[in-house]
């Protein structure tokens, strides 16, 4: 069901990490980051980069981008636009479809608009690495990233030009072309469960930084004093 809505939270809400998410965050645990860095080890204590975190978002984001671009290659040589494909006894019609907008084509007369959002989502991601030390929340951001480069690949570089690309789209659940819900792609499916997972990490008190927020009434028991922050599950 994510998914079905892939378009509008791939290109409208695949920032809602960098607003909601952080605003949750910094809800939940009455901290901003350098509040919590010094209550887990100091005053003095800096985050540092995890290497392995980075890798697993690169990795996650280049596995995303290739299987995209994979499928949208398949599709596109051997589908035809008029003739949806029917799988899994109707569950799943493969229906190529072109798309300028975000769900059921929204915004198609101004595609350069999701092209710019795009770009954003991708600075706010590169921002975040700085802090990054937490593989789940690796993965997520990776899944992200996958999915906007897939999509930001088909605006930039297919017709009818650069920032003015339609976005190849190929799943249709129930029915063929929208019929019940918007059509969406590989990098679409992406999107919606990065930001899910996001949404989950920040919903169980993960952090970014690789530490867990606890509630000011268990704090004493964590040992990192009321309010504060413990190292959890990375």
């Amino acid at each position: 069901m994510l998914a079905c809505g892939s378009r509008i939270l791939g290109e409208w809400l695949a920032a809602v990490p960098s607003v909601p998410v952080w605003v949750l965050c910094n809800w939940r645990s009455g901290l901003d980051f350098d509040e919590a860095a010094g209550a887990v080890g100091g005053p003095d204590r800096k985050p540092r980069i995890r290497p392995r975190a980075l890798v697993v978002l690169g990795v996650t984001a280049g596995l995303a981008v290739a299987l995209d671009q994979w499928v949208k290659w398949l599709c596109t040589e051997h589908l035809t636009e008029s003739e949806p494909v029917r799988v899994l006894g109707g569950l799943v019609y493969l229906s190529l479809l072109r798309n300028g907008g975000a769900a059921f084509t929204m915004g198609a007369a101004h595609t350069w608009v999701f092209s710019a959002i795009t770009l954003v989502v991708i600075g706010w991601i590169a921002w975040t690495t700085r802090r990054l030390r937490s593989v789940p929340w690796a993965v997520s951001l990776g899944l992200v990233l996958g999915g906007a480069l897939g999509n930001l690949g088909d605006r930039l570089f297919r017709a009818p030009g650069p920032f003015q690309g339609h976005v190849v789209d190929m799943i249709s659940l129930f029915a063929p072309y929208a019929e019940k819900f918007a059509v969406f792609n590989v990098a679409d499916s992406c999107l919606s469960v990065g930001v899910a997972l996001a949404v989950l990490l920040e919903l169980t008190g993960r952090q970014r930084d690789g530490s867990r927020a606890v509630r000011k009434k268990s704090a004493g028991v964590a040992g990192v004093g009321e309010g504060g922050r413990a190292r959890g599950w990375r």
